[in-house]
């Protein structure tokens, strides 16, 4: 039988909780206006290889980078900064999430590409500590998950903003356990919302694609969800030539799937938990987690990174070195246009379409006989380094499209 002190102390503990997240919220509303990079010499970009295949992956991401930013790093407007200790052997070593020093050597840069790091798990051998990541985006404010998914095969161009540091997973690890009861937290504020919702429709107004699909579960999770509805509704009567619709995130789910309404969707915003999992179901439909890039994006700071894990059965069968690079090359993509370097973005798009979507001569399976990590970095290079690109890539892209159109 639960005692009444046990409730008593639940309820102080909830009260403590309530307290923090007021004062975040106020926070929130005081926030920083975005950088200016136009303004900022030099930009530091920070580089962290995390765990299992990361080290691999952002190893070759960062050849490339520095091949295709070399004018600006030798004239000191860029500058690549390491950044060390971002495993889980030191995360674990000093029980955080993210270490101190590492923290504030983050917090030096300006933009950080960063690989995926490993969360432990029930089973797993290492202590239950927090995801690196969810402390990132909470430590530095990077509220915006932005996540492009493109198939020119399936019709589809869509951009997801999920809420990044809100919902279920902002306690995540601060739940508690009455006797047999387990109750965890969700929070969803109005300046939190307001944030994202309007960068989804600022994005859909400056990039003509004036359509923003708001998703949640606000007829069932009444108080959050239904927030998050409310100051969408707010939200778009200022921007009237955006049209907007409202989904549940079951029908959404389907309807993402659905050959008849899946090319409607434009830009998509929701909540934390549900943007996690379109954006996975998403990406799967763009050919697999490993062809994904996510920016997380703040007031101040934002990180980049693959959307994808540590595949620690790669490392363990020796098959690191045939991972696939192409997730976290797609977010240096997004990176790239974050600071400003809008045309080398395209230059790495286009060439990572046409190794990967279009030409594929090279191909990486993650096992010996495919492409090696570096392999498939040198074929990028060889169409970063091509003259006519941009018109074999219409060439190519035209070809392709019209080659499934005929069923080929």
């Amino acid at each position: 039988m639960i005692r009444k002190e046990e409730i008593e102390r639940a309820k102080e503990y909830f009260g403590n909780i309530l307290e923090e997240q007021i004062e975040r919220a106020e926070r929130i509303k005081s926030s920083l206006t975005p950088m200016d990079f136009s303004k900022i010499r030099p930009i530091v970009i920070g580089v962290a290889g995390g765990d299992g295949i990361g080290p691999i992956i952002v190893s070759e991401a960062e050849r490339i980078l520095k091949h295709l930013l070399e004018e600006e790093i030798r004239k000191g407007d860029v500058v690549f900064k390491e950044i060390e200790g971002l495993t889980i052997e030191n995360r674990v070593r000093v029980m955080k999430a993210v270490p101190d020093e590492v923290l504030e050597e983050i917090k030096k840069t300006h933009v950080f590409l960063k690989g995926p790091t490993h969360t432990p798990s029930p089973g797993d051998p290492y202590p239950n500590i927090e995801s690196a990541n969810v402390a990132l985006r909470r430590e530095l404010d990077l509220f915006a998950n932005v996540r492009p998914v493109k198939n020119p095969l399936l019709n589809i161009d869509w951009t997801f903003f999920r809420e990044n540091t809100e919902g279920e997973y902002i306690l995540g690890s601060m739940g508690l356990d009455i006797g047999d009861v387990s109750i965890d937290f969700k929070v969803i504020t109005e300046a939190g919302s307001e944030r994202i919702i309007r960068m989804a429709f600022d994005y859909a107004k400056k990039t003509g694609l004036n359509r923003v699909s708001v998703v949640t579960k606000a007829n069932v999770v009444k108080k959050t969800d239904g927030r998050f509805y409310r100051v969408a509704e707010r939200v778009a009567k200022e921007y009237p030539e955006v049209k907007w619709d409202h989904w549940f995130i079951d029908i959404f789910s389907a309807k993402l799937l659905d050959p008849e309404r899946r090319s409607d969707f434009k830009v998509i915003v929701s909540p934390n938990l549900y943007g996690d999992i379109l954006t996975d179901e998403a990406a799967q439909l763009q050919g697999g987690v490993g062809t994904a890039g996510s920016a997380n994006i703040g007031a101040r700071y934002a990180m980049f990174e693959a959307i994808h894990g540590t595949a620690p059965r790669m490392v363990k069968e020796g098959r690191a070195i045939y991972a696939d690079p192409e997730s976290i090359l797609r977010a240096s993509v997004l990176m790239l246009r974050h600071i400003g370097f809008n045309d080398k973005a395209d230059i790495l798009e286009m060439a990572l379409d046409m190794c990967s979507i279009y030409e594929r001569k090279i191909v990486v399976t993650g096992r010996p006989g495919g492409a090696t990590t570096k392999q498939y970095g040198d074929y990028v290079l060889s169409w970063i380094e091509n003259p006519n690109l941009k018109e074999e890539w219409e060439k190519a892209r035209e070809a392709f499209i019209s080659k499934a159109k005929r069923g080929e």
